[in-house]
C-alpha cells in the first residue's frame, strides 16, 4: 500500500466520522418537520443518489447478483428495517434535545461490536476486551440503579447499529449496492407515507425553495458519509479505522453541550466517565495487538 493511498484513506476517515459527527446541525434545520417525515425524505433522495451512483460505478450487476439469492434478501431486508428504525431514532434524538443521549450511543456502539461478536461468530475476546465492556456495564448500571435512569436511547442507537453490523457481515454484498438494496426496500413504505400521511411540509410544490433544498440534500448527508467511509475501509486497515470512529460521538458530545446547551447532570457525566475509561482501555488494547499483528508481518 503507497503512502499516498493510505494518506488519502486518513483523510476520507475523518472526512466521514465528522460529517457523521456535525449531522446533527443538519437535521437541526429541519425541526419543524417530524421525525417520519425527515425520515421518508432521507429514504426517498437518498435511494435517487444511491441508483445514479451504482449506475456511475458500474455496480449494477453487484445488485443484480444480490437480488437472485433469497438468504441475501431477507437478510438485507431485517437489516434494512434496523437502519430505517436507527435514522428514524436518531433523528428523533436530535430534534428533541437528546443528542447527549445518541453521543452515548455511538460510543457505546464499539464496545457493544466486540461483545456482539463474541456472542453470535464466536470471537475470543481479550483479557482487556472484556475488562471494557465490564466498564461500560458498569456505567450504564450506575445511571440505572442508582439514578432509576436507563439511557434508553443511547442503548438502542448502540443495539440497533451493532446489530445492522452483524447482518451485514453475513451477506457478501458490497457496501454500495447493499445500501442500495437496503433503501430501495424501505422506499415503498417512505412513498406511501408521503402521499397518504405526510404533512403540507412535505408538499414540495408548496413549499419555499430553501426547505425543499434541505429535504433533497438529505440524501446526501446520508449518503456521502458512506461513500467517505468504504473508500478509507479500501486504503486503510480496517483495525485503524477503528480509531478514527470516535470523532463523531465526541462531535456530537461537544455540540449537546456547548451549542445547544443539554444539560450533562451528574449521573451522565459518571456514565460517560465510565464509558470513556473503557473507549481507553479497548483502544489500547487494539492499538497493542495492531502493533504485534504488524511485528509477526516483519512490518
Amino acid at each position: 500500500m503507497s503512502d499516498k493511498s493510505l494518506k488519502v484513506g486518513v483523510v476520507l476517515a475523518v472526512a466521514a466520522y465528522a460529517m457523521w459527527g456535525f449531522a446533527p446541525l443538519y437535521f437541526k434545520l429541519l425541526m419543524i418537520m417530524p421525525a417520519p417525515e425527515i425520515l421518508v425524505h432521507r429514504v426517498i433522495w437518498s435511494a435517487l443518489l444511491l441508483m445514479i451512483l451504482v449506475l456511475g460505478f458500474k455496480q449494477l450487476g453487484k445488485v443484480q447478483s444480490a437480488l437472485k439469492n433469497p438468504r441475501v434478501i431477507k437478510i438485507l431486508l431485517i437489516s434494512g428495517l434496523l437502519l430505517a428504525g436507527n435514522w428514524l431514532l436518531f433523528i428523533w434524538a436530535v430534534n428533541n434535545d437528546h443528542l447527549l443521549d445518541a453521543s452515548l450511543g455511538y460510543y457505546i456502539n464499539p464496545l457493544l461490536n466486540v461483545f456482539l461478536g463474541r456472542i453470535f461468530l464466536g470471537e475470543r475476546l481479550r483479557r482487556m476486551q472484556k475488562v471494557a465492556v465490564a466498564i461500560a456495564l458498569i456505567g450504564v448500571l450506575i445511571l440505572l440503579f442508582s439514578y432509576g435512569e436507563l439511557p434508553w436511547i443511547a442503548l438502542l442507537l448502540a443495539s440497533s447499529f451493532g446489530v445492522y453490523g452483524l447482518l451485514r457481515k453475513q451477506v457478501a454484498v458490497d457496501s454500495l449496492p447493499g445500501l442500495l438494496i437496503e433503501t430501495m426496500m424501505m422506499l415503498p413504505f417512505a412513498i406511501v407515507y408521503w402521499v397518504f400521511f405526510a404533512s403540507q411540509m412535505s408538499n414540495m410544490f408548496s413549499n419555499e425553495m430553501d426547505l425543499n433544498v434541505l429535504l433533497i440534500g438529505a440524501g446526501i448527508i446520508t449518503t456521502a458519509p458512506l461513500l467517505c467511509f468504504t473508500g478509507a475501509a479500501r486504503r486503510i486497515r480496517y483495525s485503524t479505522l477503528g480509531f478514527f470512529q470516535y470523532i463523531g460521538p465526541s462531535i456530537m458530545f461537544i455540540l449537546a453541550v456547548y451549542l445547544f446547551g443539554e444539560p450533562l447532570h451528574e449521573a451522565r457525566l459518571v456514565t460517560f466517565g465510565f464509558v470513556w475509561l473503557a473507549l481507553m482501555i479497548f483502544s489500547f488494547d487494539s492499538y497493542r495487538a495492531y502493533r504485534k499483528s504488524l511485528k509477526s508481518l516483519g512490518v
